[in-house]
């Protein structure tokens, strides 16, 4: 089947955020966007680990004058009693905007921050879609690893600890208004780390393009985004300083962050964002073990879309079957975590098998299946899926 768009096709594309790329550009555009944004007093908010970082050392400086306080206490999977916590940091300092540097975790963090610093209350006010309303307070985000998107999303996932589950905050106003890309603070990033960001940037582009929102400039971004990954991800694992891969990585998750932001995610994530809150498995790995699968359950109803995934990563052949071109794509994308020494079973991360009814019951109430291509709402069929990812 050809790969083509419906004739009745409408779609809304938005990528509202400055997106500033180049080595030194956290510190040396930090200061001359603050003062575009209006921002007299930022928070910079930023994770444990780095806190002491030289990184983070030189944002700080960079931002002079304006930096009102540090709120360094993010952490991965970064909860809601921690968003309230950097908020209240921001108003005993008078903060009026924040900057983030760090993970995913950090940005979603800045961005919880930010909603309350400019509309008060509680974060959990906020949980939903489109629930805030009007702006929030400036953010300006730098990302340190190549893969969430979260520096140009409208989404914050967070843990709710009580509950030991993750919830969705998705507002357009949500979105941060600078994202600086500065390939030197990813440089000497962990092997595992590289490998984990980078598939979550490959599952965001795919997931993207196999939405049912799918439309053509998301698809553009997401395919450019498959191939710069294809490209650069295992190069980063060989040679941990080599500033061109770092930053190529950076644009891949840029793109297939405005990617699926604007197309939506599906069953993939919505098996990640379940197991990775019940037993805490970083997101990028919980993405990667479910992805070949996902795609091999979605082949049924979209494997003209996966097919032109698979002849843009140079895995189909001429004459292939669509459906031939989704099984390389699936295969790909099991093989590459593999030789990036990735675990590719949830068996081999501390999953344990009587919990997989429970997870697939948890799957069916995840958001981003809502999106997915082929309509997946029954607990058996989605319990099979985590059988053959186990």
């Amino acid at each position: 089947m050809a790969f083509e768009y419906e004739s009745d096709l409408s779609f809304i594309w938005r990528a509202p955020t400055k997106v500033i790329f180049g080595n030194k550009s956290s510190t040396l555009e930090v200061e001359s966007e603050l003062d575009s944004l209006g921002v007299d007093k930022a928070l910079l908010v930023t994770d444990t680990f780095l806190a002491g970082h030289e990184m983070v050392a030189n944002v700080k400086k960079a931002m002079g004058r304006r930096l009102a306080g540090v709120y360094d206490k993010c952490e991965p999977d970064s909860g809601l009693h921690l968003i309230e916590a950097g908020a209240a940091v921001a108003r005993e300092v008078g903060a009026t905007g924040v900057v983030s540097i760090g993970g995913g975790s950090s940005i979603d963090t800045a961005k919880g921050i930010a909603i309350l610093i400019h509309k008060g209350g509680s974060i959990r006010d906020y949980d939903g879609i489109n629930m805030l309303g009007g702006k929030v307070a400036p953010h300006i985000a730098i990302p340190t690893t190549a893969g969430t998107g979260s520096e140009v999303t409208y989404a914050a996932v967070v843990k709710d600890h009580e509950a030991n589950a993750k919830i969705l905050i998705c507002d357009w106003n949500l979105i941060p208004d600078v994202a600086l890309l500065d390939p030197t603070l990813l440089v000497g990033l962990p092997a595992k780390i590289t490998a984990h960001t980078g598939i979550d940037a490959l599952t965001h582009a795919i997931e993207g393009m196999h939405s049912m929102q799918r439309e053509p400039i998301a698809d553009a971004a997401a395919l450019h985004a498959m191939r710069l990954v294809d490209r650069y991800l295992k190069r980063c694992i060989d040679k941990p300083d080599d500033l061109v891969a770092r930053g190529q990585m950076l644009v891949a998750a840029n793109l297939a962050g405005a990617a699926f932001g604007n197309a939506q995610v599906g069953l993939v994530h919505a098996m990640a964002h379940t197991v990775g809150a019940r037993f805490k498995i970083p997101h990028g790995l919980a993405n990667s073990i479910a992805l070949p699968h996902v795609i091999r359950h979605n082949a049924e109803v979209c494997a003209d879309v996966y097919a032109e995934a698979a002849k843009t990563l140079g895995l189909a052949e001429d004459g292939m079957s669509d459906a031939d071109a989704s099984e390389a794509l699936a295969q790909h994308c099991y093989t590459l975590a593999g030789e990036l020494g990735m675990e590719q079973k949830y068996s081999d991360v501390g999953v344990t098998e009587d919990a997989l009814p429970e997870l697939a019951e948890l799957t069916l109430h995840d958001g981003a299946l809502v999106y997915n291509p082929r309509p997946t709402f029954d607990p058996d069929e989605v319990l099979e899926l985590w059988k053959k990812a186990y």
